[in-house]
């Protein structure tokens, strides 16, 4: 793994800690173009895996889930991401399977991401 790889999935994993209180337990990240793909395991807390065990906590535990995080990062890159990338974040696609806990993110950016 690159080092800037690493250091973008450390961006990643800090901001869910902070925002979720548990970050990822395993992210694996491939850049390609202009987008960076990231693949989560492991990113749910003992509570919320006891919320999803109904449907209705299903749903609502991927909602806060996608919705928290693409609210967020509409407003803002996380502090460092735009710097490490050497280009501005445009837009991130998000969705996470709450059954099998693991989430995909695909960060898409301005320019062409150098290794």
């Amino acid at each position: 793994m690159s080092k800037k790889v690493h250091e973008f999935n450390d961006i990643i994993r800090k901001l869910r800690k902070d925002l979720f209180g548990k970050g990822p337990d395993r992210i694996r990240t491939v850049f390609t173009e202009n987008m960076a793909i990231s693949t989560l395991y492991g990113n749910l807390t003992p509570t919320e895996r006891f919320i999803a065990s109904t449907a209705e906590g299903l749903k609502m535990v991927h909602t806060a889930r996608t919705s928290m995080i693409q609210d967020l990062y509409s407003k803002a890159a996380p502090e460092g991401m735009e710097e490490l990338m050497g280009t501005k974040l445009l837009h991130l696609f998000t969705d996470i399977k709450i059954e099998e806990d693991f989430a995909i993110s695909v960060f898409i950016f301005e320019d062409k991401i150098s290794e």
